[in-house]
């Protein structure tokens, strides 16, 4: 093995239960004195979105927000958000809510000072160094979910709407410059958003502890943030309003996206073109298409995730883990199949093109080709 690798990790982080009343110092700290808020349009009129605005104005910050924004937001959604940000002459972005704000929001900070397109910046070789870096503005986040775990990540993942293809967008500077992680925020959540997003973390521990890629690091915050969401996601989807189990939910979310910095894999690339096309909501697709992934890797990952099992505490290795991987979603009401979750099975021999070329396809652990792909997708309908 060639243990040689390049290393980062994440941003200031301002965690616990009340934290959002330090919005104004946590701007301040990254230099805004005009920030715009957005977000997501599922939140833009709730409480915990007013509460937000009504700090920032308390404090001189104004109470400008833009939430023109998809579930899986696009490049028109951002030319939007950049539009409305330089009409309001801001100069910094607070991003707030769950993966679909907060990857939006990261691309407005970072497009608003661009000139090239943003399909130029795409996370290909050195492809960020065409971006002028001294023009990214500068990003608080503020997570609403806990699942993506965008707030601690240096991409975001934007839909082509012309060809459904997601893409990732990188640049070191679109890391957000300070983070509030506040529980409290997501005691909204709906049930369903609370399954999905909680798998969503699950998923990126998952995937990125089962690559072959070496970050002994990000390998050992993957089975801790496993750990998390094995105790602690039940607990969040029973009842809403358990701080407690909230709270480590919102760290096993920031703990999958700097672990899947080793890599992801198989179920984010059938997930990624499934959600382009269909729309449906990322960690549910995660979920849903978790076991079958597992059984096509098993060869590849057995011993890593017999490992899995013995530091989870699931008796019977990898035969264990999976029973308890079903399981969970069961408890969860996530969907067994994709058929169950509405999507129909007339673009396979399509979707596994897509699939095989997603960035994160390339780390799974088994070599996945067209043919294979098709398989796959076959048996998660």
């Amino acid at each position: 093995m060639k243990l040689k690798a390049n290393w980062s990790y994440p941003t200031a982080v301002r965690f616990g239960a009340g934290r959002i009343a330090e919005l104004a110092e946590a701007c301040a700290q990254a230099g805004m004195k005009k920030p715009l808020l957005v977000t997501d349009r599922g939140l833009a009129a709730l409480p915990v979105t007013t509460k937000t605005l009504d700090i920032m104005d308390a404090a001189g910050l104004g109470r400008a927000i833009f939430a023109d924004v998809d579930p899986n937001p696009n490049e028109k959604n951002m030319e939007a958000g950049v539009a409305a940000y330089k009409a309001g002459g801001h100069d910094g972005v607070i991003a707030f809510g769950g993966g679909s704000g907060l990857d939006l929001a990261k691309m407005v900070a970072f497009m608003a000072g661009q000139t090239r397109p943003i399909w130029d910046f795409e996370d290909i070789g050195d492809w960020y160094t065409r971006a002028n870096a001294d023009a990214i503005a500068p990003i608080v986040a503020v997570p609403t979910t806990a699942g993506t775990g965008s707030e601690v990540g240096r991409a975001s993942i934007i839909t082509n709407s012309q060809t459904h293809v997601k893409k990732i967008i990188f640049h070191p500077k679109v890391l957000p410059s300070v983070v509030i992680a506040d529980p409290e925020l997501t005691v909204g959540m709906p049930k369903a958003i609370t399954a999905g997003t909680g798998m969503d973390a699950f998923a990126h521990c998952l995937e990125a502890y089962c690559t072959t890629y070496y970050h002994p690091m990000s390998a050992g915050i993957a089975l801790e943030g496993l750990r998390l969401v094995k105790e602690n996601l039940p607990k969040a989807y029973a009842d809403g309003s358990n701080i407690e189990a909230r709270a480590h939910m919102m760290s096993a979310a920031a703990m999958g996206a700097v672990a899947f910095q080793k890599g992801l894999g198989g179920i984010h690339a059938l997930s990624h073109p499934l959600g382009a096309v269909y729309n449906a909501h990322h960690g549910t697709l995660n979920a849903v298409v978790m076991p079958m992934v597992l059984q096509f890797n098993r060869a590849e990952v057995e011993d890593k995730v017999n490992l899995i099992a013995a530091y989870l505490g699931i008796s019977g290795g990898f035969d264990g883990f999976y029973d308890y991987v079903l399981a969970l979603r069961a408890e969860l009401g996530i969907p067994p199949t994709l058929t169950a979750l509405g999507i129909p099975a007339d673009r396979i021999e399509d979707l596994a093109a897509m699939a095989i070329e997603d960035p994160t396809a390339g780390a799974n652990p088994r070599k996945m080709t067209l043919d294979n792909t098709i398989e796959l997708l076959k048996a998660c309908f």
